[in-house]
């Protein structure tokens, strides 16, 4: 089977090496990005440029989104020279960012009115995970569509699951987010203990990473905390972003999340000391200053 034309909008920390594996895959790619110098990488490996999210569309069947924000998403395939005014009838848009459950519920009413499809599928594993192939993506959208973006995702990832109509999959990644944004508060506090203790932290994470307080956070990004490298995998800015959808949501459900909450606010305090385009794990200079 021939395989799609595709698009690809967005060049960022994800970006760039998830649309690199589709190209090494053999997919012919348009790419639109704000910043054209960011994808030069990509237009280097054959990649065709585009000056527009509905210029990249207009000649592709499926459409791939990784970008930072909500508001990006919903100007690139809903706005003026968008993804829905260029796709064509069966066209399908996949959009990886982590937006809200809500926006990704509209953008299929929007291309189903176009006679087109729209899939949510959020990723989790940062740069590693990008770069590695090795992500897990969740997805919501209908089960056929699912199954047609199938071979492209598992490019991609390593862990790919539908979880259900338009929104599912935004909503899996709400609750990975949540989960890390209380990890990565356990992780530093260890980190804290272990470094006031005098002790060799990489061979503190070597150890408890293989037992039962073994998690990604500790594994990945500890090593990267204890040699003062802030460089995003994730960023700050964008995390914080996650958790306010998180926290909106959670709260329209009537659910009262002490613990993302605290996470929050951690965040905030990165944000306000000028992190918030580091990496997820400069929350520890953030408690690190609090202990001095």
């Amino acid at each position: 089977m021939d395989k799609p034309n595709i698009s690809w909008l967005g060049t960022g920390v994800m970006g760039v090496p998830m649309a690199t594996h589709l190209l090494q895959a053999g997919y012919e790619m348009r790419v639109f990005s704000r910043t054209r110098a960011k994808a030069e990488k990509l237009l280097e490996m054959g990649a065709q440029w585009a000056d527009s999210p509905a210029e990249a569309a207009e000649a592709s069947q499926v459409v791939l989104s990784m970008l930072g924000y909500p508001e990006e998403v919903e100007e690139a395939l809903l706005g003026e020279n968008g993804v829905r005014d260029a796709l064509g009838e069966g066209g399908i848009v996949v959009d990886m960012t982590t937006s809200s459950p809500g926006l990704a519920l509209r953008i299929a009413r929007e291309m189903e009115r176009k006679q087109c499809f729209a899939l949510d599928a959020p990723v989790s594993g940062g740069d590693v995970g990008a770069r590695n192939a090795s992500l897990a993506i969740m997805c919501g959208g209908a089960r056929e569509v699912f199954e047609q973006a199938l071979p492209i995702l598992e490019v991609l990832g390593e862990r790919i699951r539908w979880f259900g109509e338009a929104g599912s999959g935004q909503r899996v990644k709400m609750a990975n987010q949540i989960l890390i944004a209380s990890t990565m508060i356990g992780t530093v506090e260890s980190l804290l203990y272990a470094q006031r203790s005098n002790l060799d932290l990489s061979q503190v994470i070597d150890l408890i990473g293989r037992g039962a307080a073994g998690c990604w956070s500790l594994n990945q990004l500890g090593p990267r905390m204890v040699r003062g490298d802030w460089a995003p995998g994730f960023y700050i800015k964008h995390f914080i972003k996650d958790m306010g959808i998180a926290m909106e949501d959670s709260k329209r459900m009537g659910l009262d999340l002490k613990g993302l909450e605290l996470a929050m606010s951690f965040y905030e305090m990165a944000r306000e000391e000028n992190y918030e385009e580091d990496g997820t794990q400069a929350l520890f200079k953030v408690l690190s200053k609090m202990n001095p």
